[in-house]
């Protein structure tokens, strides 16, 4: 019974965004917010747990940390730009080669950091 319920509360607001006037902006600025607050968590998070682990960061040394850290970058911009990437065969190859380098760079900090 409540499984019928909460499907007809899920039907009455996608009939309400898609019959009323101006529903449809409604919708989008709620998704951008709900966006935000998920990266907003996601920033805290990672705050986190960098405050809780920069001992064990700052005992792989600069090299490895330099390697860890711009990984992380290389997937975060690539990630971000895989619709445009994937638009080609040249940028679907060249998004393969980043991720790639850069899960290579993640288990080779990885392997450091198990070995000491």
């Amino acid at each position: 019974m409540r499984t019928v319920v909460n499907v007809a509360i899920i039907l009455g607001l996608a009939a309400l965004i898609a019959f009323l006037p101006g529903a449809g902006v409604a919708a989008g600025l709620f998704v951008w917010l709900v966006g935000i607050v998920f990266w907003g968590a996601l920033a805290w998070f990672m705050a986190r747990m960098y405050r809780e682990y920069r001992e064990e960061l700052y005992g792989l040394g600069d090299r490895a940390r330099a390697v860890l850290y711009v990984s992380i970058g290389v997937i975060v911009v690539t990630l971000t730009a895989t619709s445009r990437l994937w638009s080609t065969p040249a940028g679907m190859l060249a998004w393969f080669a980043l991720m790639g380098a850069a899960l290579y760079g993640l288990f080779s900090v990885w392997r450091q950091y198990r070995t000491y």
